[in-house]
Parts: structure tokens; C-alpha cells; sequence
């Protein structure tokens, strides 16, 4: 059975470039060993990154020996979920890509509050 994602659908790539996921797979998937849940996709702006940082959770320095280049604001990326949490509790969230982030995450944030900062806003009614 694939991951489904926040909406209930199946799970879509986060980002192939840069490579996320915990398992490198561009996917927001998760398993026993991902103690961090790196659950959500986010779209990260300048905002997010430096209150990541500010919390001792550096994304944006390169760190080559791990093949990481470091993240720019646009780049998209599967963070924590509790960080992610966090960041958004500061006012400081990333928009988020509800289709890539794992259904997993709704165990720690509200639905409204990823949707309150999707990338794309979902359609109100129908």
C-alpha cells in the first residue's frame, strides 16, 4: 500500500532537486527509522530558514560531506514536522505542498493550520 498524503490521496514527490526526503527519495515518506518524522513539504522562504536556524535546525549552510548544498528560499524540502510546528507557532512557517506531505503529520499539526499555509489554497465549497 503507497503513502497517502494530508488529503487523503497518494503521496506525490516533494523535490528530486534539490533530493529530499529521509530516504532520498524525493517523497516526504517516513519509517521506523526517521526518528525526526520528515513529514512535510514545504516550500522554504528566507523567513523559515532563518528561524530554523535561530533554533539550531541550519538548513541554508552547505555541509558537502554530507552532499548537502544547502537550501535557498524556493527550494522545496521535507522538514520535521515538529519543526515545522515550531516555525509556524512563531509565525514563521514555510508554505507547505499538502499533495507531498505524508497523512502522518496530521498526528502533530491541524489540517487547517497546512492548509492556512499551502502553496496552492485549497478551493473553498465546491
Amino acid at each position: 500500500m503507497s503513502a497517502k498524503n494530508v488529503l487523503g490521496t497518494p503521496i506525490q514527490p516533494c523535490s528530486m532537486a534539490p533530493l529530499t526526503g529521509f530516504y532520498r527519495n524525493g517523497c516526504c515518506d517516513t519509517g521506523p527509522d526517521d526518528m525526526g518524522l520528515h513529514l512535510v513539504c514545504t516550500q522554504v522562504t528566507a523567513e523559515f530558514l532563518a528561524h530554523q536556524k535561530s533554533i539550531g535546525n541550519d538548513l541554508s549552510t552547505p555541509m558537502p560531506h554530507y552532499g548537502f548544498a544547502g537550501l535557498k528560499p524556493g527550494d522545496k524540502w521535507c522538514v520535521c514536522v515538529t519543526r515545522w510546528k515550531e516555525s509556524f507557532e512563531a509565525g514563521a512557517a514555510a508554505p507547505v505542498v499538502l499533495e507531498a506531505t505524508h497523512m502522518a503529520a496530521l498526528e502533530f499539526v491541524d489540517l487547517e493550520h497546512l492548509q492556512e499555509n499551502a502553496v496552492v489554497k485549497p478551493v473553498k465549497g465546491g
